[in-house]
């Protein structure tokens, strides 16, 4: 459950809120990718086995659960809280061994995917739509300022302009980044 609560809070921006009350009618699998609508339609692929995880989970659903909420106890089959659904970045850090770990709640999945989409260069037009924010002011807020974008500022100011080579070398170092980060969270 934390695995999948994690993909698709990251991936769709998610408030904990929307990830409680998302149900398995509003996930469809096409078979490369699901498209989910909770309102705002997002997209996860198949990086790092993402679907392999999430098909696992649906199949470990026992049939006779009454209710249509994706994410469920495994021994009560009770829809999971909003307060299971917070502890999710937490409990990612603790098994991470990350310092201040009640520093990460809920609201981390949504920072963290604006995080990846501006280190990666999106515009905060884009930003914006794919979180659902209406102001660029809460959406500028909502990214933090990773090492990795300050060390793209400190190379433009050093270098005075972004050469391809520098380009080239984050974004290396992104998709390894965020391979090491889905590879371990495969294996939790």
């Amino acid at each position: 459950m934390i695995k999948v609560g994690l993909i698709l809070g990251i991936t769709g921006a998610c408030r904990t809120d929307k990830l409680v009350n998302l149900t398995v009618d509003d996930i469809e699998d096409v078979g490369s990718s699901l498209i989910t609508n909770i309102p705002r339609i997002f997209v996860v692929t198949d990086v790092g086995n993402m679907l392999e995880l999430f098909r696992k989970y649906l199949s470990l659903r026992p049939p006779h659960v009454k209710h249509k909420r994706l994410f469920c106890t495994t021994k009560q089959e009770n829809p999971v809280g909003k307060n299971t659904m917070r502890k999710i970045p937490s409990v990612v850090a603790s098994s991470l061994k990350l310092p201040d770990v009640a520093c990460y709640t809920g609201h981390c999945l949504r920072r963290s995917s604006a995080t990846l989409l501006a280190d990666a260069g999106v515009d905060i037009t884009t930003i914006k739509r794919h979180a659902g924010w209406k102001s660029t002011t809460v959406a500028e807020g909502n990214v933090e300022n990773s090492i990795e974008n300050k060390t793209k500022i400190a190379n433009q100011v050093l270098v005075g302009t972004t050469t391809s080579a520098i380009i080239k070398t984050v974004n290396v170092a992104k998709v390894i980044f965020l391979l090491i980060l889905i590879l371990k969270i495969v294996q939790m």
